[in-house]
């Protein structure tokens, strides 16, 4: 078998540097003909710094620029002369298209006497060339495919020595010979590629009485043939039927591997991973674990952030459904219109847009294993009747089918909302609430554990030092006394975001309080007596509020990073803005 030459592993560099590294100027806009990117050359031509010209219309630098006739239009404009206070530039001008739509355009231009220093370059520095044709025969060489091509009128004009080697010659006794020579054949060589420009690939031939598996490409310029190349690519059948040998051990390597891995993942989280020693804390686990090896129903219930999602998957991972699948839906999350769809799945031309084939939903997808309805609360009245009869009957229907499928699942869903309230409201269905209150677990809030608290900032500054590489060795009495004073309305979550948002600030291996959210700085200047003049529930408003508002400012506005920021829902933001009156 061949000796296979390998590509070496290279570092892909970032776009942007490619970019800075061009010799030419680029400029690119957006839509609106605002800068989005220039290159250093650009900058220095506008003697300008970059951050300066970020943002700025193209316009203040080039007034009536073709380039915004390229945004309207969409046609490129490629090879145009331009007249700068320097001289003649050659310019290109192109779109940039997304998703069939023109989102900006990008310019391109290169002194006329540059490009012409770099053509006589080249034309009159032959030993240059001469010297780039010797390393590539010697590149061709290397090559462990045996290499040939022909012109026109079959003319051999270049061959390396493996594929010499065939004919028991070398490259310099074949090159300039007519390819049937060689050959000793009167059968049409290279026909397809030669006679209509098709390429043909992995085809069976006899090269001199060796059975070779090769390609054959057309040689093309100025849209006609001009000869044709051919590569072998395996020098006996033989080889391949090794390599398809190889190849498959490596997949079922692979896919053992990634078994071991998918086995590891399902026993990521157990109970004892749960950090708490707080007695009601504990009396939760322990009812959970007893929880984990029925099938029945759970309820999780308790504050966004007290920890909902562990304590699913523990229950998952020492349930007698481990080795199934642990599939999660965030009811809050998905659109009620695509709420349906993505539980139960849908059949070919279900609707427009459907995948061809259809697609199973999160319950097949579950099958064997544990599906956990978060947010169920948010779930809309249409689904919880659908979801009831799941429950009652074991089956799914597909979008758009009418067979029923069995399925196989233990539910456990989780809600931060008061279900029975919503049920006086009549947004949750009395009937779905018995059946998924089965069993209830109230996970109990930060603020009445905070025995745990301690406990809780050593584990995340072990998992921060571990992410960040950092020795940090833990906060400071000022800090530790702000944190147990702190209401914690987003609970354990909130407190591993403001350890996590103190690590990116840090300058030393102690977190001090000005490594604190400001929220939290603040609360520690007003201290207790702004608790003893507002109360309890006033000071948890105004910390809450305090905390969504820099949440906004950090993120630019941005809702969805804000609630990620926050740990919380994207719905429950939306709650708490109305709740407070936060506008934007």
């Amino acid at each position: 078998m061949s000796k296979r030459v390998g590509l070496a592993e290279t570092i892909i560099p970032d776009l942007g540097d490619i970019l800075d590294s061009l010799a030419s100027n680029v400029v690119a806009v957006n839509k609106a003909g605002e800068i989005i990117y220039c290159s250093p050359q650009f900058a220095r031509y506008l003697e300008m710094p970059r951050e300066e010209l970020i943002g700025r219309h193209i316009e203040e630098f080039f007034p009536g620029t073709p380039l915004l006739d390229v945004l309207q239009d969409g046609r490129p404009q490629l090879g145009r002369r331009l007249q700068l206070k320097d001289g003649v530039y050659l310019v290109n001008r192109t779109p940039i298209w997304r998703n069939g739509e023109i989102v900006g355009a990008i310019s391109e231009f290169q002194n006329i006497n540059e490009i012409q220093n770099i053509i006589d370059e080249l034309s009159s520095d032959n030993a240059r060339i001469r010297e780039l044709k010797n390393l590539l025969e010697q590149i061709l060489d290397l090559s462990s495919d045996g290499i040939v091509a022909i012109d026109r009128n079959y003319v051999i004009t270049m061959a390396n020595h493996n594929f010499a080697s065939f004919f028991n010659r070398t490259p310099e006794e074949i090159i300039g010979k007519n390819v049937y020579e060689v050959y000793g054949e009167s059968k049409p060589i290279f026909p397809r590629a030669m006679e209509t420009g098709e390429a043909e690939y992995g085809y069976l031939g006899n090269l001199n009485g060796h059975e070779v598996i090769a390609n054959r490409v057309p040689l093309i310029r100025d849209g006609e043939i001009v000869g044709a190349l051919g590569v072998v690519a395996f020098r006996d059948v033989e080889e391949l039927y090794a390599l398809i040998k190889k190849i498959r051990h490596l997949k079922s390597e692979l896919d053992y591997y990634k078994g071991e891995l998918e086995r590891v993942h399902r026993s990521k989280f157990s109970f004892d991973q749960i950090i708490g020693r707080n007695k009601q804390f504990e009396a939760v686990k322990e009812t959970a674990r007893r929880v984990a090896m029925t099938g029945s129903t759970v309820l999780i219930l308790g504050e966004s952030g007290t920890g909902k999602e562990l304590f699913a998957h523990a229950l998952h991972t020492e349930g007698l459904r481990s080795k199934g699948p642990f599939i999660k839906v965030n009811c809050a999350a998905v659109p009620e219109n695509l709420l349906e769809s993505e539980l139960f799945g849908y059949v070919e031309g279900a609707f427009t847009g459907a995948r061809k084939g259809g697609q199973p939903g999160k319950f097949e997808l579950a099958h064997g294993g544990t599906i956990f309805l978060d947010e169920i609360g948010d779930m809309p009245l249409s689904m919880q009747a659908k979801l009831l009869r799941v429950l009652q009957e074991k089956e799914i229907e597909r979008l758009g089918d009418t067979r029923p499928r069995r399925v196989d699942v233990r539910i456990i869903a989780a809600t931060n909302q008061n279900l029975e309230d919503l049920i006086g409201k009549g947004r949750f269905r009395e009937d779905l609430y018995y059946r998924i209150n089965v069993v209830t677990l109230n996970i109990p809030p930060l603020r009445e554990r905070m025995d745990d608290l301690e406990l809780l900032v050593e584990h995340f500054i072990k998992h921060f030092n571990r992410q960040f590489g950092q020795r940090v060795t833990g906060v400071s009495a000022e800090v530790m006394e702000i944190l147990m004073n702190h209401h914690w309305p987003g609970n354990v979550r909130e407190l591993e975001n403001v350890l996590e948002r103190a690590y990116n600030v840090l300058d030393g291996t102690v977190i001090q309080k000005k490594h604190l959210p400001l929220y939290l700085q603040k609360a520690g200047l007003a201290g207790g007596q702004r608790t003893a003049q507002s109360g309890l529930p006033r000071l948890v408003e105004e910390a809450e509020r305090e905390a969504i508002l820099e949440a906004l400012a950090a993120t630019r506005g941005n809702k969805r990073q804000a609630a990620q920021l926050l740990g919380i829902s994207r719905a429950g933001l939306y709650k708490k803005l109305k709740r407070y009156q936060i506008g934007g």
